[in-house]
């Protein structure tokens, strides 16, 4: 089963306007996407960047939402915890929670927003990376989404 994703900040392969940045204020776009299956115990988004020099550039990482969220708002909080119990990981800036894109010069990058619903909730540490919450997942997606934007300096 497929999940929809969007946002209110930009349309799916447009682009992200530079408030979303590291040019700008580098708060998360707002996000949302449909019900996932009546089974789903939590939902899990990465975002990355394939496009990145030197491979695929993680730029944020959220787990252990709860499975009723439909919705991310604008500028969720860069915290390892968030108040409905989320817990957020690493990114490649090495910070926890929401990283920009902030690409070098050139051709503009894609940005993958990836949601997943997932049958168990993964229990692992704030600060977990992206391959700790890929791995713990495996076997457990029940459906997923993607939403791409593109930026470039």
């Amino acid at each position: 089963m497929s999940l929809q994703m969007s946002s209110a900040a930009f349309s799916a392969g447009d682009a992200i306007p530079k408030k979303f940045t590291c040019d700008g204020p580098d708060a998360s776009p707002q996000l949302k996407w449909n019900d996932p299956p009546a089974n789903t115990q939590s939902m899990a988004l990465i975002m990355d960047d394939p496009d990145a020099p030197g491979g695929t550039w993680v730029h944020w990482v959220l787990y252990d939402l709860p499975a009723n969220t439909r919705e991310l708002p604008e500028g969720v909080a860069k915290q390892e915890q968030l108040p409905n119990g989320a817990r957020q990981g690493r990114n490649d800036f090495g910070k926890i929670g929401y990283g920009g894109p902030c690409p070098p010069p050139g051709k503009p990058h894609r940005y993958f927003f990836k949601v997943y619903a997932l049958d168990t909730k993964l229990d692992l540490k704030a600060g977990a990376t992206k391959a700790d919450v890929e791995r713990a997942m495996k076997g457990h997606i029940l459906a997923q989404g993607e939403l791409i934007g593109k930026y470039g300096r």
